[in-house]
């Protein structure tokens, strides 16, 4: 199954709800990990290394 890449934009603003208290934390946590979250930081860190 093809996801689309990661949307650095909308992980912050699922990030960003969690940090007003708009949303607990399990659903941020499923938020960020449907979102890409692992893919994203695997980039990051594969361009670092």
């Amino acid at each position: 199954m093809d996801r689309p890449p990661p949307d650095p934009a909308k992980l912050l603003a699922h990030w960003m709800e969690w940090e007003k208290g708009d949303t607990p934390p399990g659903q941020v946590m499923k938020n960020l990990k449907v979102g890409g979250l692992r893919d994203l930081l695997e980039q990051l860190a594969g361009a670092t290394s």
